[in-house]
């Protein structure tokens, strides 16, 4: 099912979910307009709250590639004479023949599969682009016809159109964090309705109304706060995870400890930055020093890899088990990484200690990164 496919991969935005697959089952169904996109999309919000995250998980789950998808990022077309670069260089001027469109036919149809034939463009911060741009997306979003340089047309009525921008993003931030005052923030029903209204509103007045009117459906992304952020940082280990057992030259296993996962939360936690933040801060506190131990041999193909933090130390302690998990175990845990209950942590004067010591598990060398 796509509504449990983007639970999964999506924290927090239960309202865009709701949006995407109310579309696709009427495309399913055979009841969208004809001659339109299947839907057509705009997206809002501060930075990091999964605003193109979200369109890469429907790609992930339709097609089997979060990569399956056409990101234009409009910060490169803030000047008219750049849209050469999406529709081709008419007959005539230079580079024409050189030219290859990014919205051709044949680039909408790359990630179609037997069973899914739909194409996803993303437009990435949309208010950086120039009015030539927009311009020329009335036609796609209206009548799901584009005509390229060379006067061939490409069909985007098996296509799914997504916007996103940080319209009103500050005014949002300054909701969820009023300054001084009498009167303290919203909360609840009444903060997500303020949010939304305030989104809205800047939308209306960065963009034309014949633009509007052609948006099927505005979706404001709200604010991650540290219960969807922890959720966030398990979809994220497990896919460290499935990244070591798919593409490492030497794949293992880990998990980590309550007290480790504090940690890592505690300093990927950022209002301003969102989930953006707390993936840098997996990436420092657990990938960096993961990828060490690997380089330097200390991590072998089977190995399984306990991760906790000593508040003593301040520092991420690694530690291997005696035992590595056997191969075919590799397999069943790919993309479920979780702490092992009967792995029970052990007091680090303990792990100090060696294999000499009370505790089975061997420390592995010091590490360093993000210390």
């Amino acid at each position: 099912m796509l509504q449990s496919g983007l639970g999964r991969l999506i924290v927090g935005q239960d309202e865009a979910i709701e949006q995407i697959v109310g579309v696709y089952q009427m495309y399913v169904a055979g009841m969208t307009a004809r001659n339109r996109p299947i839907g057509n999309f705009l997206f809002l919000g501060p930075t990091g709250s999964g605003k193109t995250r979200i369109v890469e998980a429907l790609a992930e789950t339709l097609l089997g590639d979060a990569r399956a998808v056409i990101k234009i990022d409009c910060g490169e077309y803030q000047h008219s004479h750049e849209i050469a670069k999406l529709i081709g260089s008419p007959p005539g001027y230079l580079g024409h023949r050189e030219t290859s469109p990014a919205l051709s036919q044949e680039a909408l149809s790359r990630f179609h599969t037997e069973t899914v034939k739909i194409a996803f463009v993303l437009f990435d911060e949309i208010e950086k682009a120039s009015d030539a741009l927009w311009n020329l997306l009335l036609g796609i979003l209206d009548k799901a016809t584009l005509t390229l340089g060379d006067n061939r047309r490409v069909d985007f009525s098996r296509t799914m159109v997504f916007m996103t921008g940080n319209l009103g993003a500050a005014q949002m931030e300054a909701l969820t964090r009023p300054g001084m005052g009498f009167s303290g923030p919203a909360s609840g029903a009444g903060l997500s309705e303020k949010m939304t209204k305030t989104g809205l509103e800047a939308a209306r007045r960065k963009f034309t109304p014949e633009f509007i009117n052609r948006i099927d459906k505005m979706v404001v992304f709200r604010p991650l706060g540290e219960a969807e952020l922890r959720k966030v940082l398990e979809i994220e280990l497990r896919a460290v995870q499935d990244r070591i057992l798919a593409d490492a030259a030497r794949p293992f296993t880990f998990s980590l400890t309550e007290a480790a996962k504090a940690h890592v939360l505690a300093e990927g936690v950022d209002a301003r930055h969102g989930a953006r933040h707390l993936k840098r801060a997996i990436e420092r506190l657990l990938v960096q020093p993961m990828s060490n131990l690997v380089a330097s041999r200390q991590v072998e193909l089977g190995d399984w890899v306990s991760v906790d933090y000593d508040a003593e130390g301040q520092r991420m302690v690694f530690v291997k088990e005696e035992e590595p998990a056997h191969l075919p175990a590799l397999a069943a845990l790919a993309g479920a990484v979780a702490p092992a209950a009967e792995r029970a942590s052990v007091p680090a004067a303990a792990r100090e200690a060696g294999p000499a010591g009370a505790d089975p598990r061997r420390p592995l060398g010091e590490v360093s990164f993000g210390e």
